[in-house]
């Protein structure tokens, strides 16, 4: 028999449209996203299979000029593409200087591919609206409790 052989994964780096794109096309719960520091994506076999996104902190009390945040990780469901990007940023946030990454995952996810990937859960996060009298705010994201996760470069 002939099987078709899988490729190993390949980093390539991609458009802020084209993360965007994607994104708008496969994210379970998030939009797309206004601005990031850097974005790459994941191929297999030459195809696009997911992207991630890092910025700066949402939160401006962690925005310390050495914690990065993914803001954004997106895949079609292949198998590892996840845990693949993650280890790619990771390697590519050192370099560039960085001290930190975070990132937040509903409770409601397992959070394997941040485990995978060498992450740590530092705590549960309780979901609210960015939305008070004194600045209205429409809801970009799913208002419940979330996961926070860090890894120290």
């Amino acid at each position: 028999m002939d099987y078709k052989r899988h490729k190993p994964f390949e980093a390539v780096p991609v458009e802020l449209r084209t993360a965007n794109e994607f994104v708008r096309k496969l994210h379970r719960h998030h939009l797309p996203v206004y601005r990031d520091k850097f974005r790459l994506g994941c191929l297999s076999n030459g195809i696009l299979v997911g992207v991630i996104q890092a910025a700066r902190p949402v939160a401006r009390h962690l925005d310390n000029g050495t914690t990065l945040e993914v803001v954004r990780c997106c895949t079609d469901g292949t198998q590892n593409a996840c845990t693949f990007l993650l280890g790619r940023i990771r390697r590519i946030a050192q370099a560039m200087g960085y001290k930190r990454l975070i990132s937040y995952i509903l409770d409601s996810e397992s959070g394997i591919s941040y485990k995978a990937a060498g992450w740590h859960k530092t705590g549960d996060v309780r979901g609210q609206s960015w939305n008070r009298p004194s600045r209205p705010r429409a809801a970009r994201a799913p208002v419940c409790d979330k996961q926070r996760w860090e890894l120290e470069l």
